[in-house]
């Protein structure tokens, strides 16, 4: 039987290879190592991934398949092994990554998530993970209700991303500017929802660390079933970031940004 994010007992990878998307401290000079992983255990009205998390084409991997991929990834000088939605692939993904390590993997773990995950999966990953990268969405639960499907999402991504920080901290560069551990949050400022942003700045300030490490981006386009869902029909306007961020620095001084 599958649940709901519809993923089977064997992982379904979309694409993997090295990536400069990403934020500076994960690039450096080869790369990120993304393995993007197909389904999703959210239903975000407004995803950007609709082909990977909804579509899901891609192959499927059995643990070892996954273990050949990050050694290959490192082997073409990829920075760390980023995982990308992988939530609701843990136990394939600890599989593999035991296989990987016994073959000689050593680079960082990164495990890029859209912040829905419980305690449970978090315990299971202390100490395997290095870096953790959520995507901090919603403080709210009425809204993560609306817009991500789940009943409880903003309460589940605070407890989530508490843990995190309690596992790696603040994140620590090498001599090159790399990370090698620690926590990266995301947020995606969403239009016509500025004061989401603030509460999400608020709680990490408050709850996280007054000097945590956040990207706040502006990159929002209406994609997926967005145009039933206003005021997420809409492109982000400027102004509406240059607001949001202009508060966020009040609200925390000493906080990293990052780009």
């Amino acid at each position: 039987m599958r649940g709901a994010c519809r993923a089977g007992g064997e992982a379904v990878v979309a694409s993997y290879g090295p990536h400069w998307g990403e934020e500076a401290p994960l690039v450096g000079n080869g790369g990120s190592g993304t393995i993007f992983f197909s389904y999703c255990n959210l239903d975000c009205v407004f995803c950007q991934n609709f082909d990977i998390s909804v579509e899901a084409e891609g192959e499927t991997m059995t643990p070892a398949r996954l273990a050949e991929v990050m050694i290959g990834l490192q082997e073409r000088g990829c920075e760390n092994i980023n995982l990308v939605s992988p939530t609701h692939y843990v136990p394939t993904i600890l599989d593999a990554l035991v296989l990987a390590v016994e073959k000689g993997l050593t680079l960082p773990i990164v495990y890029n998530t859209g912040g829905y995950d419980s305690m449970e999966v978090l315990q299971l990953l202390d100490g395997v993970v290095d870096i953790y990268l959520p995507d901090f969405k919603f403080a709210d639960d009425d809204l993560g209700r609306r817009y991500c499907g789940v009943p409880d999402y903003g309460t589940t991504a605070r407890q989530a991303i508490r843990a995190m920080h309690k596992q790696v901290g603040n994140p620590v560069l090498d001599d090159r500017g790399v990370a090698q551990s620690g926590l990266l949050i995301r947020h995606l400022v969403l239009p016509g929802l500025p004061e989401n942003s603030l509460d999400v700045i608020r709680f990490i300030v408050e709850e996280v660390a007054p000097d945590a490490w956040v990207n706040l981006m502006d990159q929002y386009r209406p994609e997926h079933r967005a145009s039933d869902f206003p005021p997420l029909n809409r492109r982000l306007s400027g102004r509406e970031f240059w607001e949001v961020w202009e508060k966020a620095q009040e609200i925390g001084p000493q906080l990293h940004w990052l780009q």
